[in-house]
């Protein structure tokens, strides 16, 4: 029996060829892996025995060659192949082992040259795992080392079976597929538009006791994106504390982590549902988890709580009274992890804010599934000053009212469309969110408000079709109003905003979220 080993993963290869040759197995193999095996004294032949050709090119031509191409394509159960083989005098070969050149983690370098990102894209790799899994039935392919000790089990039990066989092909096509898929984005990087084919690669980060609901199966994939803008927020958070996240935490958890560092200012987040039923900025971030606390305090309760400063033992003290499921935080004091600690229920999480967090957000392509498709998009990343404010009413708007507005503004692209936010002192007061009408929104948001409403400001994700959103903020006390603009009707809202002395700022730009 013959086994080709070519790893860029070298974890467990020295142990599980050693294994391989007590069981018969002649182990062929090239460049970096062949000379670990030989420093670690582990009987290994060079790939050029077999093809009887050296490397060239600077190793880019090692293993692309009829001897090596014919021993692993070759079908085991039809006499013409295996004639073919002796004629040519080629040797079957029955187990592959390779793993691929470390491509994402070398274009994901600052400043990496294209020559370099060039050279590490593999190519004899791929084309000995593809070959290998296409003739499965003869041909054991692996590119996990965690499958090398459950394949040298089944090896010592006598063989391994079809089924194992079958898994490890799927495996092996899966890896090349998320490999090309990395070396696509790299080079469309600095391409605009959308391209005709796309793949997403994932990558299985753990499994989940169920789904949204305890009768559906579920699992957390990570992106493997080329580029480090995408191993920081949830999927990238390491846990501290608590029990294992639920489907739902990790959805609610994403969304108040989006919230927070969707600002630049020290910022609290409280997510209920994905909606922010609390937010406020202040210079003190326990202060500004109070203010945000202030926003829903009995839709709190069982919410997550993110904050894009380090939660202090002030914050954690404020924090006592109210059950939370999660709180997320670039870090947290010392004692202040300790206090929150005391929560056995609370899960606590630490992640990595972003380059440019609340002033250039990253941009992303946003995928929203649809039965038998894919909707894709690029993300609602405007950053800080984005948007160029023009005063559609009389009265043009004061100092204050700007912040509050520019606040707002920022708050309600987080909130489910309809969306309504009533803010001040950069604190949300009361929002309505996902009702079929923009009004009811407003009114729910209101009535959340309560007696602070008076002296707020209003920001609506969208245009207004009617001046009724306008007259019930008005009688509200609601003194300035941001908005898209563009509707038809906008005069009567502009109309409706003079007669109670009201500012209104149009952005020109939408915030749906469906």
């Amino acid at each position: 029996m013959r086994a080709i080993i070519s790893v860029s993963d070298k974890a467990g290869v020295t142990d599980f060829v050693k294994n391989l040759s007590q069981l018969g197995f002649e182990v062929f193999s090239t460049g970096g892996t062949k000379k670990a095996l030989e420093e670690a004294g582990v009987p290994v032949k060079s790939v050029s025995e077999i093809t009887g050709f050296p490397e060239i090119l600077d190793g880019r031509v090692k293993t692309l060659h009829p001897a090596v191409h014919g021993g692993i394509l070759a079908r085991r159960d039809l006499p013409g192949h295996m004639a073919q083989l002796a004629k040519n005098n080629i040797q079957a070969i029955d187990l592959v082992a390779v793993n691929l050149y470390p491509f994402v983690q070398t274009v994901s370098k600052e400043n990496v040259a294209l020559d370099e990102a060039l050279e590490n894209i593999d190519i004899g790799g791929p084309t000995m795992i593809r070959a290998a899994a296409k003739n499965f039935p003869s041909v054991i392919v692996l590119v996990d080392p965690q499958d090398y000790q459950p394949v040298l089990e089944k090896l010592r039990q006598g063989g391994v079976d079809l089924a194992e066989r079958k898994r490890l092909a799927q495996k092996a096509f899966q890896h090349v597929a998320v490999y090309d898929t990395a070396i696509s984005q790299y080079l469309r990087r600095d391409i605009e538009g959308f391209p005709e084919e796309l793949t997403v690669a994932l990558k299985k980060r753990y499994g989940l006791r169920y789904g949204e609901n305890p009768h559906q199966q579920a699992a957390f994939y990570a992106e493997q994106a080329v580029g480090t803008a995408m191993e920081t927020g949830i999927t990238w958070a390491r846990q501290l504390w608590g029990k294992e996240l639920s489907f739902n935490n990790i959805l609610d958890a994403d969304a108040a982590w989006g919230v927070a560092i969707d600002f630049s200012a020290p910022t609290v987040a409280i997510i209920k549902h994905t909606n922010p039923c609390g937010l406020a900025s202040h210079e003190d971030i326990s202060e500004a988890y109070r203010r945000a606390l202030t926003g829903d305090s009995v839709a709190a309760f069982g919410g997550i709580v993110a904050a894009n400063r380090a939660v202090t033992l002030a914050m954690a003290e404020e924090m006592k009274p109210v059950f939370y499921e999660i709180v997320i935080a670039p870090e947290y004091e010392t004692e202040a992890l300790e206090r929150l600690k005391r929560k056995k229920d609370l899960r606590i999480l630490v992640a990595e804010l972003p380059p440019g967090y609340g002033v250039a957000p990253a941009g992303y392509l946003d995928f929203r599934r649809v039965k038998g498709g894919f909707l894709v998009q690029s993300s609602d990343s405007l950053p800080e000053g984005g948007v160029s404010l023009r005063t559609a009413t009389k009265r043009e708007p004061t100092p204050a009212e700007i912040e509050d507005l520019l606040f707002a503004w920022r708050a309600v692209k987080h909130i489910k469309s309809n969306a309504i936010v009533l803010a001040k002192d950069k604190t949300l007061l009361g929002m309505g969110a996902g009702q079929p009408s923009r009004i009811v929104s407003a009114q729910i948001a209101i009535d959340k408000a309560g007696d602070k409403v008076s002296g707020s400001v209003l920001a609506s994700d969208a245009m207004f079709p009617f001046p009724d959103v306008v007259e019930a903020a008005a009688r509200a006390g609601v003194t300035a109003i941001i908005q898209p603009g563009g509707s038809i009707r906008d005069e009567d809202s502009i109309k409706a905003a003079d007669e109670h002395n009201m500012a209104m700022v149009f952005t020109g730009v939408r915030h749906f979220r469906h």
